[in-house]
């Protein structure tokens, strides 16, 4: 017979410096009390974060040991300690797993991209992969940013039709994978998880609200594994899913991935994470210690603010060589299904870096980002008096314009690298190190899948560093998820990589934009930290 035990709690009150997420909050006092992390369904997690913060942390949680283990079954306002746990209340440990899925089955591995979703499909007993895809995350619909959705999901309607969204998204790509590898979806018995804070509040149906108001505190960051049908997801009876573990309201789930990926909080020897994305998010450390930070390096670096910038696509320019003598541009681009390669659209991320990269080689731009181009056919002035440099002409692109990139975007693109080193260097410089001291640089995200070190590194966004110790992992949120889905006993250890990853806030203060300053040109105005790249004054 099931028997509940009920603790009265007093917990700490959240803040800037401590917002820890508000089940967190109560399951650390929990542990405190008892030795143990209690879990909760994810169904329950947001009306018992509700009571949590309407009684100002003044609460009385309700606990029963199950098969899952220690499960918080309900949370009570003010002191409760002395009535027992109702028989009703009792029987929600049933809503936790007891396990993660078995070694036979179908498994699945969902990166919740903010852009995309990309996942794939495994065969659990050999850990073959089976198939893979990628669906446009149809919240872009509602809003490009994660502000905008979280605003539409204000109300209890925006939130479930966000949540919806999410949920059908995944569901629809993994009965494509099931179809192209000739399975079945109710073969699914399990699946790993990982996205951003937000990403991972959307998709489990809970409150997203105060992610992005002071003190920023999420409703869970540690949520335990669930049912797949409690979110409306259509897999084998009884399929688990596991969602990666948040850290904070901006280091999510899929960054805990990536540290998985890269086997740094294993290393013996300190390395270094960078994922760029929207945001520029930097973890550095070992099997000791893990510290973390993110700053705004990303959206100019996703083409984001070059007039003539696409996403990746078919058609989108993704490298670019100039010839010296000529400044003639040739282009690499995407191919389409057929593998034709289309007109060009734009310029995609990697395409507008090694371009920049390609003008400073060929001395057509300054280390400033000025163009030294005159009288030459592929400079072009607007009518506002700002100088560009023709990439496609008009009757070669896919929209009768011409693809120019000019000294305004090129201003920007040089700031948004400006930042992710300095971004690097504070970090690094907080915890005492150099550039030197890292014995791998991993580099993640769409970013690391395309961009190669040496044009980073030729305008001064990555570090001058022998080019062997760079390691690229693509989008390492999914590989993470790859791997807990084939061991899925290290979901312990996964869990206390929170434990010990400490999360650094960039102060802006005049000794980080003076870093900022000095990395705006190309590489540097310090060229002997760039020993390798010309330096043209």
């Amino acid at each position: 017979m099931l028997q509940g035990q009920k603790l009265h709690l007093t917990l700490s009150a959240p803040s800037l410096k401590d917002n820890t997420a508000t089940i967190d909050r109560l399951a650390k006092a929990v542990r405190q009390a008892t030795g143990q992390w209690p879990v909760v369904s994810v169904g329950r997690a947001w009306p018992l974060a509700q009571v949590i913060r309407q009684a100002g942390g003044d609460v009385t949680a309700s606990l029963v040991h199950g098969p899952a283990g220690l499960v918080l079954v309900d949370v009570e306002p003010g002191d409760q300690s002395a009535t027992p746990v109702a028989a009703d209340i009792l029987a929600r440990v049933d809503e936790v797993p007891a396990g993660p899925w078995g070694q036979s089955g179908l498994g699945v591995a969902l990166d919740i991209g903010s852009t995309h979703l990309q996942a794939t499909l495994h065969d659990l007993a050999s850990g073959q992969e089976l198939a893979k895809g990628t669906l446009m995350n149809p919240q872009t619909a509602v809003g490009s940013d994660i502000l905008t959705r979280i605003h539409a999901a204000a109300s209890p309607e925006g939130a479930q039709r966000l949540h919806g969204m999410l949920v059908g998204a995944a569901q629809e790509l993994i009965e494509r994978m099931c179809a192209q590898a000739g399975r079945r979806t109710a073969e699914v018995v399990g699946m790993v998880a990982a996205g951003n804070t937000t990403m991972t509040h959307f998709f489990l149906g809970l409150d997203s609200q105060s992610i992005c108001r002071e003190p920023y505190i999420p409703v869970i960051n540690r949520p335990a594994p669930f049912f797949a049908s409690h979110i409306g997801l259509a897999l084998a009876e009884g399929a688990v899913v596991w969602c990666m573990p948040n850290v904070g309201a901006y280091f999510g789930g899929d960054l805990v991935a990536g540290i998985v990926a890269a086997g740094l909080h294993q290393r013996e020897d300190v390395a270094i994470l960078v994922d760029v994305g929207t945001n520029a998010e930097v973890v550095v450390g070992n099997r000791d210690w893990l510290i973390a930070c993110a700053g705004a390096a990303g959206p100019a670096l996703e083409s984001g603010v070059a007039k003539r910038g696409v996403l990746a696509q078919p058609g989108a320019i993704e490298g670019v060589v100039i010839d010296p003598q000529t400044f003639a541009p040739t282009l690499r681009i995407i191919p389409d299904a057929d593998g034709r390669a289309p007109k060009p659209k734009g310029l995609c991320g990697s395409g507008l870096l090694q371009l920049l990269a390609q003008l400073y080689l060929t001395r057509a731009m300054d280390m400033r980002g000025k163009l030294t181009l005159a009288d030459h056919p592929r400079l072009v002035v607007d009518e506002d008096g700002v100088r560009g440099y023709l990439v496609v002409p008009a009757a070669d692109s896919a929209s009768g314009e011409s693809i120019v990139i000019d000294e305004i975007e090129i201003d920007i693109l040089l700031r948004s690298k400006a930042a992710m080193y300095t971004i690097l260097r504070t970090v690094l410089l907080e915890v005492g190190l150099q550039f030197e001291d890292l014995s791998a640089f991993f580099v993640a995200g769409a970013f690391g899948a395309v961009i190669d070190p040496e044009t980073a590194i030729t305008l001064g966004m990555l570090p001058d560093l022998p080019r062997e110790r760079f390691v690229t992992l693509g989008n390492s949120s999914l590989s993470g998820c790859q791997r807990l889905l084939l061991e899925p006993a290290a979901r312990p250890q996964v869990e206390a990589v929170t434990d010990k990853l400490t999360y650094l806030e960039l102060n802006v203060n005049q000794m980080l934009m003076n870093r900022f300053s000095a990395a705006r040109f190309i590489p540097h105005t310090d060229a002997s930290r760039f020993p390798s790249v010309p330096a043209y004054h």
